[in-house]
């Protein structure tokens, strides 16, 4: 059971792959892979250009941090100048953690510099691939094209192409039927000449009533030929007695 069932399944795989490569279009699978590449590169494209986003975003809040970093410096610098020690120490404070925060800033912004270099180097690649692949994409559609008209004019010029082996059938069928009619149309001549069969487009007589018709007409022929001679020669010889 499992072998018949493993058997089946192979008819069924082969006449579904069949299926598949006659429907086949290499053309098409060809422009849809390189659309494919196109898409793979655009989202390559879109994320450098998150990445750029997010690096422009760091160094806004950096030159702001930095703002805040002079600007507490001189607080607590006018702080000191005007006795305030107290003050001037929260503005230190402040200012330190604001420096934190910038390296911090400053960490992340290098590493979406390395990020945006690699997406960029692995963008490049892309693209040529994609650019070489569109070159022989159209290579082989040239000469798919190419191939296939070359097998459509083999198929005409020798008649093993499917449209010019129904045209030959055609042809085939039509010459036999030809024949057969021509054979059938002999066939009654020959009938309605030996008198076995009757021509009713006629005047309705039979064979053997033309050839009556055709030996009494000779008859009355012959004896109306044989009454002028009678009459002729009986009047020749009326004038030679009265001479």
């Amino acid at each position: 059971m499992a072998g018949l069932m493993s058997r089946a399944s192979l008819v069924v795989k082969s006449k579904f792959s069949k299926l598949l490569d006659r429907a086949e279009n290499p053309a098409e699978t060809l422009d849809y892979s390189y659309e494919q590449q196109l898409v793979l590169l655009q989202n390559v494209k879109r994320g450098i250009a998150d990445v750029v986003t997010a690096k422009k975003r760091l160094e806004l809040q950096e030159t702001q941090l930095q703002q805040s970093v002079v600007k507490l410096d001189t607080q607590a610098r006018e702080a000191v100048a005007a006795g305030r020690e107290d003050l001037a120490r929260q503005a230190l404070e402040r200012k330190s953690g604001l420096q934190q925060q910038l390296q911090g800033l400053d960490e992340q912004a290098k590493g979406l510099e390395a990020q945006q270099e690699k997406l960029i180097a692995s963008e490049k690649a892309l693209s040529a691939k994609v650019e070489a692949f569109r070159t022989q994409k159209e290579t082989i559609k040239a000469q798919y094209s190419a191939a296939e008209a070359q097998v459509r004019i083999g198929e005409a010029a020798t008649g093993i192409g499917e449209q010019m082996a129904d045209t030959g059938l055609a042809i085939q069928r039509a010459k036999d039927k030809t024949e057969q009619m021509q054979a059938r149309a002999g066939a009654i001549e020959e009938l309605v000449e030996s008198g076995a069969l009757e021509d009713f487009t006629s005047d309705g007589q039979t064979q053997l009533d033309r050839e009556l018709a055709q030996i009494s007409s000779q008859s009355q022929v012959d004896d109306e030929l044989a009454k002028m001679k009678a009459q002729l020669g009986s009047g020749e010889t009326k004038k030679e007695i009265e001479t």
